[in-house]
């Protein structure tokens, strides 16, 4: 009852942030885009509900929530091996968990058939909040049987596993946003969170540039692992988004994208 509770909220408050974000886009815009909305837009639609079909097929084999249950059920993991009191529990796992979705966004782009999958988020050529729907369902698998092991090897609460998914898809529907923040709003936010500029940057067309800035939700591991850059050596307003390689509408094209890790 409680799994279910969630589940609901980690559609319905996503989805909010997802039209609000939309709607600031179209106000505050942060850069002009190069291929617009259309048909981008429907591109990505279609990658998320061919992401829901997968992630509800996923759903018979491990999901995230399924290994928190099997951990809590089992006092299996490392959070099992003492008694904590909650807000101690989830500040572990909250931290353990961003530097575990920070290391797999390390190692899309340094193995070469992990770069592959991670390669489709990326050719898209403009970035706004639909980007961060922009996954192909092999890095969804990829992603899901993950962060399952993490969730599990640490005995995270079904409770806090849940949030923290939802923390992380915020997260990520804000920091791909086409949002022009205050400059001085954006430089606090930064000390701690990833902000549409930050993430910006990882997304520039120089190979250089893309390895830079991994974090979804912290700039702490970037910080301190040396990853972290402020702004591409081309500035914000002047920075190409995509891969140096594509320069032309295909990234739009939904057939084309779920076909990009096999070409």
């Amino acid at each position: 009852m409680i799994q279910a509770g969630l589940g609901l909220y980690a559609i319905a408050i996503p989805a909010l942030l997802l039209v609000l974000l939309a709607s600031a886009e179209a106000i505050w815009p942060r850069r002009a885009l190069v291929l617009g909305r259309s048909p981008r837009w429907r591109t990505h639609a279609l990658f998320f509900v061919s992401n829901a079909v997968v992630g509800r097929l996923l759903s018979f084999l491990v999901v995230v929530g399924v290994a928190a249950n099997w951990a809590e059920v089992n006092q299996f993991g490392v959070l099992h091996l003492v008694a904590l009191p909650f807000w101690v529990e989830a500040a572990i796992a909250f931290i353990i968990l961003d530097l575990a979705v920070w290391f797999q966004h390390f190692l899309m782009h340094r193995n070469p058939l992990l770069w592959r999958m991670h390669a489709v988020h990326h050719s898209d050529r403009d970035l706004d909040v639909t980007t961060a729907l922009r996954f192909h369902p092999f890095e969804l698998i990829v992603s899901t049987f993950y962060k399952s092991a993490i969730v599990a090897l640490l005995g995270v609460p079904l409770l806090i596993a849940l949030a923290f998914e939802l923390w992380l898809n915020a997260n990520a529907l804000f920091n791909h946003s086409n949002i022009r923040l205050p400059r001085r709003f954006d430089r606090m936010l930064r000390l701690f969170l990833v902000t549409p500029d930050v993430h910006l940057l990882h997304h520039s067309t120089l190979v250089d540039e893309q390895k830079h800035n991994f974090g979804f939700a912290l700039t702490l591991w970037d910080r301190l692992f040396g990853t972290y850059q402020a702004e591409s050596i081309f500035g914000a307003e002047n920075q190409k988004i995509g891969l140096a390689e594509i320069d032309d509408a295909r990234p739009s094209a939904f057939i084309w994208s779920m076909k990009q890790p096999m070409t």
